[in-house]
């Protein structure tokens, strides 16, 4: 009797997972081979802020530089992931970014997909955040197209597995393979098709960052250090030849997602998403003609 008791207290106890999404279903991740750092990137820019141990690769930022790195083939679809671990702490004023971009091809025009970390204060969470930008550049005329989340877990104990799926018809953000935002191509003028290469970088972003640039980076807490590692990126390069066909972020050849995973995204886009370019008044939706509907 007091085994039965005992069982049935552990069943109405509340779950340590109860804000965690429901399962998606399917796991993309599976579905792509990871690829060693050295075979697929290179350094880009603060090469003695960059080292590679046991295949996880680490960059910092300090009040000299911080660092970046750039994939050695530009691609025009795919899957592109990496497993990160972010510092804990103190870190407002700091961005830690795994994103796409052909900003070197199209200096000032240039298109970019962004996942990036925006640096905390004490006892705050980070914010994961996601971004498209078709065609700009950071001299005014660009427009970003920002969606930002609280993740259910914290970023800074272990790995986690970020990705974006990009196809000509579609954007999905991925965090361990739920889907989180999905950018689906309304018009050419509001979505990225040149090729693009494949970036991860740590840097001072004070003026905006965290809180829209209300706290700075403070380099009593330096050095700032993020980790990756599991990099995949599969999927047509831009050399490939055309009938190469895009991949896909569920059992569907097609594209898209599945009921299950667009009611995971729902979830997470329910109780987890803090910001909406779509829904903040404050935006000229003029400029984003994709939120009419």
């Amino acid at each position: 009797m007091a085994l039965f008791l005992f069982a049935i207290l552990i069943l109405m106890a509340p779950s340590s997972n109860a804000y965690w999404p429901p399962s998606p279903g399917y796991w993309p991740s599976s579905k792509f081979r990871s690829t060693s750092f050295y075979k697929g990137f290179r350094n880009l820019w603060g090469p003695q802020h960059q080292s590679l141990d046991q295949k996880a690769l680490t960059i910092w930022l300090d009040r000299t530089s911080g660092s970046g790195f750039k994939s050695v083939r530009p691609f025009r679809s795919g899957y592109f992931g990496a497993s990160i671990k972010v510092q804990p702490g103190y870190t407002a004023g700091v961005i830690t970014a795994f994103y796409l971009s052909n900003s070197e091809a199209h200096p000032g025009f240039h298109d970019e997909v962004d996942i990036e970390f925006l640096g905390t204060t004490f006892g705050k969470p980070y914010t994961l955040q996601t971004n498209v930008y078709i065609r700009g550049s950071g001299d005014g005329r660009i427009v970003g197209r920002e969606m930002k989340f609280h993740l259910w877990f914290d970023p800074t104990q272990d790995f986690h597995h970020y990705a974006i799926l990009w196809s000509p018809k579609e954007i999905i953000f991925l965090v361990d393979d739920v889907p989180i935002r999905r950018y689906p191509r309304k018009s050419g003028a509001t979505f990225p098709l040149r090729p693009m290469w494949l970036y991860g970088s740590i840097w001072d972003a004070s003026s905006w960052a965290t809180e829209d640039g209300k706290y700075k980076a403070d380099y009593k807490y330096q050095p700032f250090v993020a980790k990756y590692t599991n990099f995949k990126a599969s999927g047509c390069s831009a050399y490939a030849p055309r009938w190469c066909h895009p991949v896909s972020a569920s059992p569907y050849s097609s594209g898209g997602l599945t009921r299950q995973q667009y009611r995971t995204m729902r979830w997470v886009q329910r109780y987890l998403m803090v910001y909406n370019y779509c829904q903040d008044p404050k935006r000229d939706h003029s400029l984003t003609p994709e939120c009419w509907g």
